[in-house]
C-alpha cells in the first residue's frame, strides 16, 4: 500500500518553495523594468496557491510502508517542478508552444542544458533568470536526493536508496538528516557566490556572472548569450569557469571536508583521486591533440582543451569552440566524456566515476579469480569490502544503461540523423549534458527537433536524471503489488 498523503505533502512543499523561487525571478524582472515581471510573478501565485491546496495534514503517527513513496516522489518532484516551471515561459511568450516550454523546463531542472531558444539574448532578463535558476535548484536537489536522503518534515523521513545504484555511500557530514542537508546547501551556495565573485573580477555583468554560476554549480550549461562561453572570449573566464566545473563535478562533501580542512577525508577517497586522473589523463591527451594538428598555440591547446574536457566530463555542456572542426579523434575522445561523469554526492549525470572505478576494480579481479579460482578476492574500496550484490547492480545498471543509449540512437535515426549525431544525442540526452555532436553541436539548438522528438528528448533527460533504475522500476508489475 502506498501512503499518498505523505506524497501529497511533498509536492505542496515542492510547489511553495519554486513559487518562491519564481518570486525572486519576478523581483529581477522588476529591477529590470521588464512586462515579463507581471508574467513571473502571476505564475509564482499559481504556484504557491496550488501547493498551499495540494498541502495535507500529517497524523503524529503517519505510516510509511516501504520505498514505493520515495520512488513515486522522487520521479513526481522532477515531473512537477518541470510542468509548473513552463509557466514563466508561457505566461511571458517566450515560448508559446507547452511541449517546447516544457522541454526547456525539463531540460533546466534535469541540468541538461539543451535548449530550443534561437534567440536567448533578446528574452527578458527576469526568464534567462528563472531559466539559470532552474538548474541551480535541480541540482542541488539532486545532490540532496543521491545521497539518499529525502526529508518529508519531522516525524518522517522516506530513503531513497539511490545509492545502491551509485556504488559507495558518501562519507556522513553529520548524523542528523536535516543538519547534514543544511551544511551541503550552505556549501553549494558559498561556491555559487565564490563564483560569482571571480567571474565579475573577469568583466561579466553581476547578472551574467550570477546565471553562468547557477549553471556551472549544477553542472547545468545554460548560457545567457546565444554564442556561450564564446561571447566573453576572455582567457580569465575560462579557466575560472574549467576550475569551478571541476568543483560542481567532485563530491560536495569533500568540499566541505576541503573547507573544514579535514584533507584525510579527502586524500584517503579513491573515487576524488580516480576522478582527478580521469581528467589529468584526458586534458593531456588534448592539448597535445589540439597544440600538434590543430596549429594551436601551446596556450590556448591546454586552455581549450581543459575547458572542453572537463565540462564534458562533468557533464555541464558549456562551450567555447565548435569541437565538432578538431578532427574525428578529438571527436571520439568526447564521446567517450560522455558516458563518464562526475564523482558520486555531484551534479553531474551520466554513469559517474564511482561506477567505472567499481567496474575497473571488479574487471581486475575477475582476471585474478580465473587464475586462482577458489580464492576469496573481494573488491575493496577505501579499505571496505563491497559486497558482490551490489557489483551485480553495477552491471545491470551499466548493460542497461549502454542499451537504452543504443535504442535511443536508433530512435533518433529514424528522424533523420546520422549515425554520430544519433549516438552523440542519445548519449547527450541520458547523460544530461545538453550539447551533442554533429547536427546538435556547440553554437546550435533543438528548436528544429519535431515535436514528438522533443517529447522523446524529454523523457530521457529525466529517465537520465533520475539514475535510471529509478525510473524504470515504476514501470514493473511487481511495483503496484502489496
Amino acid at each position: 500500500m502506498v501512503n499518498f498523503r505523505v506524497i501529497a505533502r511533498v509536492f505542496s512543499l515542492v510547489l511553495i518553495i519554486e513559487g518562491l523561487f519564481m518570486l525572486l525571478s519576478a523581483g529581477v524582472s522588476y529591477l529590470f523594468k521588464e512586462h515579463a515581471a507581471s508574467s513571473l510573478l502571476f505564475s509564482a501565485i499559481i504556484t504557491v496557491v496550488t501547493g498551499v491546496i495540494v498541502f495535507t495534514p500529517l497524523r503524529n503517527e503517519e505510516r510509511v510502508y516501504g520505498n514505493k513513496e520515495g520512488y513515486i516522489i522522487v520521479t513526481g518532484i522532477w515531473l512537477i517542478l518541470s510542468l509548473f516551471g513552463t509557466l514563466p515561459f508561457i505566461l511571458s511568450g517566450t515560448i508559446k508552444n507547452f511541449g517546447d516550454a516544457f522541454f526547456e523546463s525539463i531540460s533546466g531542472f534535469t541540468t541538461t542544458g539543451a535548449t530550443i531558444l534561437t534567440s536567448i539574448e533578446s528574452q527578458p532578463h527576469g526568464i534567462l533568470f528563472w531559466r539559470s535558476l532552474t538548474q541551480w535548484l535541480g541540482g542541488i536537489g539532486f545532490i540532496l536526493i543521491s545521497l539518499s536522503v529525502l526529508p518529508v518534515f519531522k516525524t518522517i523521513n522516506i530513503q531513497l536508496a539511490i545509492t545502491d545504484f551509485a556504488g559507495h555511500a558518501a562519507d556522513k557530514i553529520h548524523p542528523k538528516v536535516k543538519e547534514a542537508s543544511k551544511r551541503l546547501i550552505t556549501v553549494f551556495t558559498i561556491l555559487t557566490i565564490a563564483e560569482v565573485i571571480m567571474l565579475m573580477i573577469g568583466g561579466m555583468s553581476l547578472f551574467d556572472a550570477v546565471c553562468h554560476s547557477f549553471s556551472t554549480m549544477s553542472t547545468g550549461g545554460f548560457s545567457t548569450k546565444n554564442n556561450g562561453i564564446a561571447f566573453f572570449g576572455s582567457p580569465y573566464i575560462l579557466i575560472v569557469l574549467t576550475v569551478f566545473m571541476f568543483f560542481a563535478g567532485t563530491n560536495m562533501t569533500l568540499v566541505y571536508f576541503a573547507l573544514k580542512r579535514n584533507f584525510k577525508k579527502i586524500s584517503g577517497n579513491s573515487e576524488f583521486l580516480f576522478y582527478i586522473i580521469t581528467c589529468l589523463v584526458f586534458i593531456i591527451i588534448a592539448f597535445f591533440s589540439l597544440w600538434l594538428k590543430s596549429d594551436f598555440p601551446a596556450g590556448k591547446a591546454l586552455r581549450e582543451g581543459a575547458f572542453h574536457v572537463v565540462s564534458i566530463l562533468t557533464t555541464t555542456g558549456f562551450y567555447n569552440t565548435d569541437y565538432n572542426l578538431w578532427g574525428g579523434f578529438m571527436v571520439l575522445i568526447l564521446f567517450i566524456l560522455m558516458f563518464t561523469g562526475g564523482t558520486s554526492g555531484s551534479a553531474s549525470g551520466s554513469l559517474k566515476i564511482i561506477r567505472l572505478l567499481l567496474i575497473t576494480k571488479n574487471s581486475r579481479h575477475e582476471m585474478r579469480r580465473m587464475i586462482h579460482p577458489n580464492a576469496f578476492i573481494p573488491v575493496r574500496l577505501d579499505h571496505k569490502v563491497i559486497p558482490q550484490n551490489l557489483v551485480y547492480n553495477l552491471l545491470i545498471f551499466i548493460t542497461l544503461y549502454f542499451i537504452l543509449t543504443c535504442i535511443s540512437a536508433l530512435v533518433i535515426s529514424f528522424m533523420g540523423y546520422d549515425v554520430i549525431t544519433s549516438f552523440s544525442t542519445s548519449a547527450a540526452m541520458l547523460g544530461n549534458i545538453g550539447p551533442a555532436l554533429g547536427s546538435f553541436g556547440p553554437f546550435t539548438n533543438y528548436a528544429a527537433v519535431p515535436v514528438a522528438g522533443k517529447w522523446f528528448f524529454s523523457l530521457l533527460m529525466l529517465v537520465g536524471r533520475l539514475e535510471l533504475l529509478s525510473i524504470l522500476v515504476l514501470f514493473t508489475g511487481g511495483f503496484y503489488r502489496r
